[in-house]
């Protein structure tokens, strides 16, 4: 008898635990999603590398997908899955811009000064909500350098618009533009090939035919930009810092 209250006690126990926890929700597009066969596959979303950055005493839920916006990410119900699931104290992470941008494609692109700010407003607002605390960030670069080795923006009008929102809205906003840019131009024309996909026709098994990709991250490069983010957001004293490994912070990155 006293086995089986000890025991009961012991699962309470775990379960109070796991409720103070909080979560880290990650909504965005697929430079920051989970990649399939990650032990096979040379692409990996930088959300995806957060867990081996952070401790276990925040649980990570990356709800991020390949070639959403801010838009479509609310069309398919996705934002309304995490919505229903957020608690206060929790975390989420807000990333769109590089789908916003596709034209040719109407269930997708928003009009950065309109449409994008409203979905970015949401976003803040309802996390809000529900007493949970949202993170604001530009959209890492794509590696787009010129023949004269310079680094080329892409991204227009939509970083400047998440900077307005997070400053209007005072909400805590990480420059992933500035610095990815700095990270790519750290490493150079070359040699930031190493940071994204970039295989010869039968380098590896899983491109047969060979990869040339500038917008999405290899291993490498999702652990340094993952590895920025966290840093960042610890300089600004947001209180998700005490969640990210001492080791994380001492890495030596720019």
């Amino acid at each position: 008898m006293k086995i089986r209250i000890l025991i009961g006690l012991l699962f309470l126990s775990l379960n109070l635990l796991a409720q103070k926890n909080p979560t880290l929700y990650l909504i965005g597009d697929s430079t920051m999603s989970d990649k399939e066969n990650p032990d096979e596959n040379p692409e990996h979303g930088w959300g995806q590398m957060l867990p081996e950055l952070m401790n276990d005493e925040i649980t990570i839920e990356n709800h991020a997908v390949n070639g959403r916006s801010s838009k479509s990410f609310i069309g398919q119900g996705r934002w309304q899955t995490v919505y229903e699931k957020l608690k206060p104290g929790d975390f989420v992470i807000i990333q769109f811009g590089h789908n916003d941008q596709k034209i040719k494609s109407p269930d997708r692109f928003t009009n950065p000064f309109t449409e994008y700010r409203y979905n970015l407003e949401k976003y803040v607002k309802e996390t809000r909500e529900k007493g949970a605390t949202p993170i604001l960030m530009s959209s890492i670069v794509r590696r787009n350098f010129n023949e004269n080795g310079t680094l080329v923006d892409t991204h227009g009008e939509y970083p400047l618009v998440v900077r307005m929102v997070a400053k209007d809205l005072d909400v805590p906003f990480i420059d992933m533009q500035w610095l990815t840019e700095q990270l790519e131009v750290k490493f150079g024309a070359e040699e930031s090939a190493d940071l994204h996909l970039h295989f010869e026709p039968g380098e590896v098994a899983y491109y047969p035919d060979g990869k040339s990709d500038n917008t999405h991250l290899s291993e490498q490069g999702a652990t340094l930009v993952a590895s920025l983010a966290l840093q960042e957001i610890a300089k600004k004293g947001l209180s998700l810092k005490k969640y990210i490994k001492e080791s994380t912070l001492k890495k030596e990155i720019l």
